[in-house]
């Protein structure tokens, strides 16, 4: 029988319309069946052509006991990155701050008041190279939501004060980046810049459009050869690397290794 996602206009909500989890999409409804019914929120974060979201989707997702261990212990919220990017952006600040990395599908685990308390990306059915399974998560927050209230709550008012102190210290005093802000952005940019392979940082590389549109802002305000120069190079090493498709254009959305020559099937930006 569909869940609530089978009213979704996202093909990628759609796509877990079948699931046996009790999905709710993002809306007020869910948080408050959350309160009613005083269990936590699992938020996943996803998109349709993302390969990891679709694997944990079919090992866990569409697994009757774990859905039905879902079911009983929390309201599951599934969210279209591409559709809700303000919650996407949100809660990866979130995750990268707690863990140093991210990804999707994004795990965030809430309170009724979308507060977030823990945090993942992809989890297995099965403990895997020091990750532990998908239902040893699950149960880990039931149990901590069950005996350890105050601590979840104390972590959640933490993350939340971490993350409004993060924001008004990105700031101005007129809440605008200035110049010390983008000359900082600069020299970050440079010593994670690979100046062998083109690109920031190593494996896997991510094509970094943002950057290099920063970075080429920054050159036509200021006349920075060196801005230039590392948005040119990561440009050409993009074209004429794996990730970029011959025949049919556009960008693979990263590459395995660092020399942007193995793709890793994602298709994006045609």
């Amino acid at each position: 029988m569909p869940n609530r996602l089978a009213q979704a206009t996202s093909p990628y909500l759609l796509q877990h319309a079948d699931n046996p989890v009790d999905w709710w999409p993002w809306e007020e409804g869910a948080f408050e069946e959350a309160r009613r019914r005083d269990v936590p929120v699992l938020l996943s974060v996803g998109y349709s052509a993302c390969h990891w979201c679709h694997v944990m989707a079919h090992e866990s997702f569409e697994d009757d006991e774990t859905a039905a261990y879902l079911n009983e212990h929390f309201v599951s919220v599934k969210v279209d990155r591409e559709e809700r990017p303000d919650v996407d952006a949100v809660y990866m600040e979130a995750v990268q701050a707690a863990t140093g990395q991210g990804g999707w599908p994004m795990t965030v685990f809430l309170t009724p008041d979308a507060e977030p308390f823990y945090f993942g990306t992809y989890f297995p059915p099965a403990p895997r190279h020091g990750t532990p399974s998908f239902r040893q998560v699950l149960e880990g927050i039931a149990a901590a939501w069950r005996d350890r209230r105050d601590e979840v709550g104390q972590v959640a008012g933490n993350v939340v004060r971490e993350l409004a102190g993060r924001t008004l210290g990105a700031q101005g005093a007129d809440g605008v980046p200035g110049e010390p802000d983008f000359a900082q952005a600069l020299l970050a940019l440079t010593r994670d810049y690979d100046d062998r392979h083109g690109g920031f940082g190593g494996a896997p590389k991510f094509p970094p459009s943002m950057v290099v549109e920063f970075l080429l802002r920054h050159h036509a305000r200021t006349g920075s050869e060196g801005a230039l120069q590392m948005a040119a190079d990561t440009c050409e090493a993009m074209a004429r690397g794996g990730i970029y498709d011959q025949l049919g254009g556009g960008f693979a959305r990263y590459s395995v290794d660092r020399e942007c020559g193995v793709p890793h099937f994602e298709k994006v930006d045609v």
